[in-house]
């Protein structure tokens, strides 16, 4: 949207607002055409724009790797071959420093996670207006184009993972063994009658213990792709503001641009790291 036609509060809440989907007051089903009306559309809405690029861009993710996979030879790797090879190396690397267990499963895990959330992470270096622009000319009113700053998005990895470590702390622990960690710990006791007191306690602790793991992963990566789309938005609206303050939104731009790139890197590399930490834990008992 051109910033000539919204003021700068309008042109900041319209950027921040999902393509949403969901069912009206009247009972009708539809595209949300204004904040309030998303809002209406309670806990089942659909935020179409979130699901479309992190969809698309998992696609992106699994062809290039099942390209490269093909393409692979026992000789020197060259171009984006030696792309994947390197990512899949560091990924290995990291995952045979944090997970001490046995699980195939794991490395795979990680490297999607790392793969995928960089993809969407790096969406937030394409300029704010172009995505958005392209669609308003399609009839579409709204477009975020950066899935890790929707915290629908975020949670639902950050839970899967939380489901994930359930299981497998059932699996290698048994049922009794994992609700032991629950209520065991940190206060423990020799006296049977004490320990029985102290379990409501453990099982307060040791529960928002386990409850922030996926709250922590969730709004750590929300948090820091959505201050930098923020920050992405308002250096757009200098642009606007003269010739002077456009040069300077340029600077500004290109700089947060450079910066940016390790906070997309870093956390991506971040939530994988603490995926496998959590899933390492999941597999060993205190």
């Amino acid at each position: 949207m051109a910033s000539e036609t919204l003021t700068s509060t309008g042109y900041i809440k319209h950027h921040l607002q999902n393509l949403t989907f969901g069912k009206h007051p009247d009972g009708s089903w539809g595209l949300a055409h204004t904040a309030a009306e998303a809002k209406e559309m309670g806990f089942w809405a659909i935020h179409l724009d979130t699901m479309f690029w992190s969809v698309t861009l998992g696609g992106l993710f699994l062809w290039g790797f099942y390209k490269a996979a093909q393409r692979a030879t026992s000789g020197t790797p060259s171009g984006f071959l030696n792309f994947v090879e390197l990512m899949v190396e560091f990924i290995d690397d990291n995952v045979r420093g944090s997970f001490t267990a046995k699980n195939d499963m794991v490395a795979p895990l990680a490297l999607t996670l790392f793969v995928w959330i960089f993809l969407m992470n790096t969406m937030d270096l394409v300029p704010v207006d172009w995505i958005p622009q392209v669609a308003h000319l399609m009839g579409i009113e709204y477009m975020k184009v950066v899935p890790t700053t929707d915290p629908n998005a975020t949670f639902g990895m950050s839970i899967a993972v939380f489901f994930m470590i359930i299981y497998y702390s059932v699996k290698n622990k048994g049922v009794t063994g994992f609700a032991a960690e629950l209520t065991m710990q940190p206060f423990q006791a020799n006296n049977p009658i004490v320990k029985i007191l102290f379990i409501p306690a453990n099982l307060f602790l040791e529960g928002i213990g386990l409850i922030a793991k996926p709250v922590s992963l969730a709004l750590r990566l929300f948090g820091n792709m959505f201050a930098g789309e923020m920050i992405f938005i308002l250096i757009a609206l200098l642009y606007s503001s003269g010739v002077v303050l456009a040069l300077l939104g340029g600077v500004l731009h290109w700089a947060w641009a450079v910066f940016h790139i390790l906070i997309v890197t870093l956390q991506a590399f971040i939530f994988m790291t603490l995926t496998v930490v959590y899933l390492d834990m999941a597999h060993h008992e205190h």
